[in-house]
């Protein structure tokens, strides 16, 4: 259970606090409700690009690391197709040192035209070293416009093309930034040792005379339901022959959720799971394989991923992966399997939550969704699947209609 509290600034800027006095640290963390799903897709992957432009100063503070760098403290951030997060931690005497760097590149980000070419050029460099020059790095490049076709998640964070960073302009940037990185557009949470009045104090001081903005509603085509399988098949200079398949499923904080969560790790997490057991261990058809979700706010994703071993067909392979889905669809699951992989789920939130930034952080997602409470309603939601529920989901995601299928060959 995490114990916060919450208040609001007249700016819009909701705040929340949880107290820890176990530790000398604080956490301070910034999340604005702006991801790549918000992008026009003309102009994809400006949510990652200022994610960089926002450690590039400003108008007051050339260098943003180094007044973090004398009071010993580390952040960092990142971008998801859902959100934008900021972080920092630091020694809690210097908590103040936080609030005037976050306030002050809120306000007045330098929009130097320096910066900005550097940035893109950072940018255009990790596009290609990480999406393209890797072995399987474009995968999601592919996957994501595969599986949904009308929903803005059909690009990756990273953006479409490389050419929609390479032209971005300086009114883009602008644009971009008054419309998203405003009070009344983000959360802020304050984790470790720090009172409710202090936070309060610091927050008036340094983010109240900050001007709100028109606010973002947010209104993005709903992906339709998928009623036929999709198929594409790519290849490249990669190691070994790869299958992905991925399925639709309900969003993070929908009904469902958590079923088609278990489902899948039942499917593919670790060395028990059904598909490492038969495809791997057993019929040594794959080496490696597993399955995970992308945990999304809005429609998800369940993936089954896996390289195939040499001179395995690809065909053979997704044979013998539909037969295991279709053996969980048909047959379902045991109450062993499900308690195991309860325990496996609850362990897993148990351990993320020993750490302060963790804490903080998943405060700020569940506020963003809709309500913190939802953080502390987790383990309940876990323990509250039943065979039943994961037999109802089952039908509904692994649907051979609602499978989207990448084959990956290598021509090594």
């Amino acid at each position: 259970m995490i114990q916060y509290e919450h208040f609001s600034l007249p700016n819009g800027l909701r705040v929340y606090v949880h107290e820890d006095h176990s530790t000398p640290m604080a956490a301070v963390n910034i999340l604005y409700n702006v991801g790549s799903r918000d992008e026009d897709e003309n102009r994809t992957g400006f949510a990652h690009l200022f994610e960089h432009l926002m450690f590039g100063g400003s108008q007051n503070i050339p260098s943003y690391d180094e007044p973090l760098q004398r009071v010993g403290a580390e952040n960092n951030a990142f971008t998801s197709p859902d959100l934008t997060n900021y972080y920092i931690t630091l020694p809690a005497d210097n908590l103040e040192t936080a609030f005037w760097l976050e306030s002050d590149r809120m306000m007045s980000l330098s929009f130097d035209p320096k910066v900005l070419e550097v940035q893109q050029k950072v940018v255009i460099e990790e596009f290609k070293q990480r999406y393209l020059n890797q072995p399987y790095g474009d995968v999601w490049l592919k996957l994501r416009p595969l599986a949904y076709q009308v929903h803005p998640y059909r690009w990756a964070t990273i953006g479409k093309d490389i050419s929609h960073i390479e032209n971005a302009t300086m009114d883009d940037v602008k644009a971009f930034f008054y419309k998203y990185y405003l009070p009344n557009n983000a959360i802020l949470v304050v984790a470790g040792h720090v009172t409710v009045p202090q936070v309060k104090t610091l927050t008036e001081k340094w983010f109240g005379p900050i001007a709100a903005g028109a606010d973002y509603h947010r209104n993005l085509p709903k992906e339709p339901v998928q009623t036929e399988a999709r198929f594409l098949e790519t290849e490249a200079k990669v190691p070994l022959n790869a299958l992905y398949k991925t399925y639709k499923m309900p969003g993070r904080f929908e009904a469902g959720f958590h079923a088609a969560d278990l489902m899948g790790d039942i499917l593919g997490r670790g060395k028990s799971a059904r598909l490492y057991q038969k495809l791997l261990k057993q019929r040594q058809l794959f080496s490696n394989i597993n399955a995970y979700i992308t945990s999304s706010l809005d429609t998800g994703l369940l993936v089954v991923q896996g390289n195939l071993n040499a001179g395995v067909s690809l065909e053979a392979a997704d044979a013998a992966v539909e037969e295991e889905i279709e053996a969980l669809v048909e047959e379902g699951i045991s109450e062993t399997e499900l308690s195991k992989v309860k325990n496996q789920a609850e362990s897993t939130l148990a351990f993320a939550e020993v750490e302060l930034l963790n804490r903080a952080m998943n405060l700020a997602f569940a506020a963003n969704a809709g309500s913190a409470d939802l953080i502390n309603q987790e383990a309940q939601k876990i323990q509250a699947v039943s065979v039943t529920d994961v037999a109802a989901i089952s039908k509904q995601v692994l649907n051979k209609n609602n499978a989207s299928t990448l084959y990956y060959r290598s021509k090594l």
